[in-house]
């Protein structure tokens, strides 16, 4: 289910000068922005949850999936170069599950490692804070790559489609709509937090068995139809 070959190839594609700049400076916002609060404002566990809550996981974890996403398969249908991979003899379910590690693992480094980071920063992960956030970036991680690899593979206009679900769904609607909330990521992954921290400063509006019911069927119906994607895609190319 995992081939070396494609997963160098995904990763030096993702890791590219330009992408790597736009994957880097989300965190560096997050970090910056965390040492100045903290210089203004000190450890104010508080402070801490709202930052991390609004800034990493509302909105720079969605961000970096869809770039992490998207790129790990949508510049390769656009470009054609997809089909230098389909005529290797590897299984189309293969080259989606390869990319999918691929794109979860450069998510989950760009962004929970920058969450955990920035929650040191600003209560020294008072109450848990720190570290809830981070296993929520690294949940929402695994989620936001699949769904978001699947977008690559469906469409050609991903990305912008990526970016409104990222910036109005998850980051508008996800937090402020009642109803909206129930089909967000974000909320899934809140729910975890909320575990994990205990108390009352991490919410979510989603329980924890349906948070994780969600998170795995999102996870895998996501994976299992972009891999089916690319058996049509194959198919429409022989023909």
């Amino acid at each position: 289910m995992y081939d070396p070959t494609v997963a160098r190839l995904t990763y030096r594609a993702l890791l590219g000068r330009r992408r790597a700049l736009i994957l880097g400076a989300l965190p560096l916002l997050l970090i910056a922005i965390s040492v100045v609060v903290r210089a203004l404002a000190g450890a104010d566990d508080q402070t801490a949850s709202d930052l991390l809550g609004k800034l990493a996981l509302a909105t720079m974890v969605p961000l970096i999936g869809v770039i992490a996403g998207t790129g790990a398969i949508g510049p390769e249908i656009d470009d054609g170069s997809v089909v230098y991979l389909l005529s290797k003899p590897l299984k189309r379910p293969t080259i989606i599950f390869t990319k999918l590690i691929v794109a979860v693992a450069v998510t989950m480094v760009f962004s929970a490692l920058p969450t955990l980071i920035a929650g040191f920063i600003l209560n020294g992960n008072g109450q848990q804070i720190a570290v809830a956030y981070t296993v929520a970036a690294l949940v929402s991680s695994i989620a936001y790559a699949a769904l978001f690899l699947l977008l690559g593979t469906v469409s050609r206009h991903a990305v912008v489609f990526g970016l409104v679900y990222a910036l109005v769904w998850e980051a508008l609607f996800g937090s402020l709509v009642p109803g909206a909330r129930t089909l967000s990521v974000q909320q899934w992954s809140l729910a975890v937090a909320h575990k994990v921290a205990g108390g009352d400063l991490v919410t979510s509006d989603v329980g924890l068995t349906t948070a994780t019911v969600f998170l795995v069927a999102v996870t895998v119906l996501a994976t299992w139809y972009a891999g089916q994607k690319l058996r049509t895609l194959t198919l429409a190319g022989e023909e």
